[in-house]
């Protein structure tokens, strides 16, 4: 991001009431943010950052137990997202429920379930490097809220930026990787399994690896 449009961000930024420090030199380490989930949610649902915000229904900030060991993060809210602002209810939403329910033996309630954009990109295409940046303060201000000891990248877009990787999701996935100090596992986005059932096999093993880890955790 350029010095220019890092300036505008932080202005945009101090507007939607979050406060940073002179001398800024990384917005994900400087912004200071709520560290309460309801505040800062009230701050996501007031965010201009980026030209999302013109063209959603509703800001799709998250759900779940504030207090989950695992937490989920996918790409962006979809078309019934983007209506119900709630993350994962369309298809993808119920396969993804049902995995957790029937693999991890988990009720859905008692994991979180985030995105790396917060407002629906037009069309569902990919979120833009200007999109996923602005938003990921408020996604890495969550993961430091609830403090989950194992974090899933749902798809490759996830697993980009979260941890800055170009890694194909077929390469990496099912493999564990770390991010301050809690575990990482990306596997297949749920959209991609309903497209290539074959790839459900590798998935399954993926969700026993990570139930696997969540019982030493």
């Amino acid at each position: 991001m350029d010095k220019l449009l890092k300036l505008k961000y932080l202005y945009k930024l101090k507007e939607a009431g979050v406060e940073y420090f002179e001398g800024f030199e990384s917005k994900d380490e400087n912004i200071k943010m709520p560290n309460e989930l309801e505040e800062l949610k009230k701050i996501c649902q007031k965010c201009t950052l980026c030209n999302l915000s013109k063209t959603r229904t509703n800001v799709v900030f998250g759900e779940g137990d504030p207090n989950a060991k695992l937490m989920f993060i996918g790409e962006g809210p979809g078309e019934m997202e983007d209506k119900t602002a709630r993350p994962f209810v369309g298809r993808a939403g119920k396969l993804l429920t049902k995995i957790i329910e029937n693999v991890l033996e988990l009720d859905r309630s008692k994991v979180y379930i985030a995105n790396i954009v917060k407002c629906r990109p037009p069309n569902n295409r990919v979120p833009t490097i200007e999109e996923a940046e602005s938003c990921k303060p408020y996604l890495l201000k969550q993961i430091e809220i609830i403090n989950p000891k194992i974090l899933v990248c749902l798809g490759k877009t996830a697993f980009m930026y979260l941890l800055n990787s170009d890694m194909p999701i077929s390469k990496v996935r099912g493999q564990l990787f770390e991010f301050k100090g809690k575990k990482v596992i990306p596997t297949y986005h749920p959209s991609f399994l309903l497209r290539n059932p074959s790839a459900k096999k590798e998935a399954y093993k993926d969700f026993l690896f990570i139930k696997k880890l969540l019982e030493e955790t």
